[in-house]
């Protein structure tokens, strides 16, 4: 005689499938657990006037050329790839971005040292919010484009300290408030050493 399979049947073959998958997924009563993710290593940046610790997927160009800017650059840093952002013809050389455009979710950051100084008694270079880096007062100030939307940001941060290093961040979105705190974490390990050349490690 053939069994039939009847509803009480088929519920109970039912139940017996779904232990089955659930015991699998968790890995069984004897399988390992899976580690929870760590937080990703950091690179650290030392350098005569600025240093700082940074995501170690990021990439670090320092610049080295001294032209007559109105400022020089420091170090440039991104999640993606990066080239000089000078090229000479002849006698002429033309600076500008070191990226020709961020990617989806992109960071492209950049310390600098204007030529001269704010003069005293003239009126911020940056009219954002009092913060600290460093411990030194600084401004800071987070624009929707700005200067960056020539390399296709969302989002520009500027951040002018009281000594004339500047930082400036560009950030494309999407994922825009959590690279903000990205930027954040970098600016909040900011030191300023007296001497020293700039290096990575």
């Amino acid at each position: 005689m053939k069994g039939r399979l009847t509803p009480r049947r088929l519920l109970t073959l039912g139940a017996i499938a779904a232990a089955v998958a659930l015991t699998s997924a968790c890995g069984g009563a004897g399988g390992s657990k899976q580690a929870a993710p760590m937080n990703p290593p950091f690179q650290k940046y030392s350098g005569q006037y600025v240093s700082f610790d940074y995501p170690a997927g990021w990439k670090a160009l320092r610049f080295t050329r001294p032209l007559e800017l109105h400022s020089f650059p420091l170090v440039y840093l991104s999640t993606q790839t990066i080239h000089s952002p000078c090229s000479t013809q002849g006698n002429e050389t033309t600076c500008g971005w070191p990226v020709k455009r961020l990617q989806p979710g992109g960071i492209l950051a950049v310390w600098q040292l204007p030529y001269a100084p704010p003069c005293p008694g003239c009126a911020s270079r940056s009219a954002g919010t009092q913060v600290q880096v460093g411990g030194r007062r600084a401004t800071r100030e987070v624009k929707a484009g700005g200067a960056c939307t020539a390399i296709g940001a969302d989002r520009t941060i500027d951040v002018v300290v009281k000594n004339s290093v500047e930082f400036v961040a560009c950030l494309r979105g999407p994922n825009l408030a959590q690279n903000e705190r990205r930027v954040d974490a970098l600016l909040k390990s900011t030191q300023f050493p007296q001497s020293g050349s700039g290096t990575t490690s």
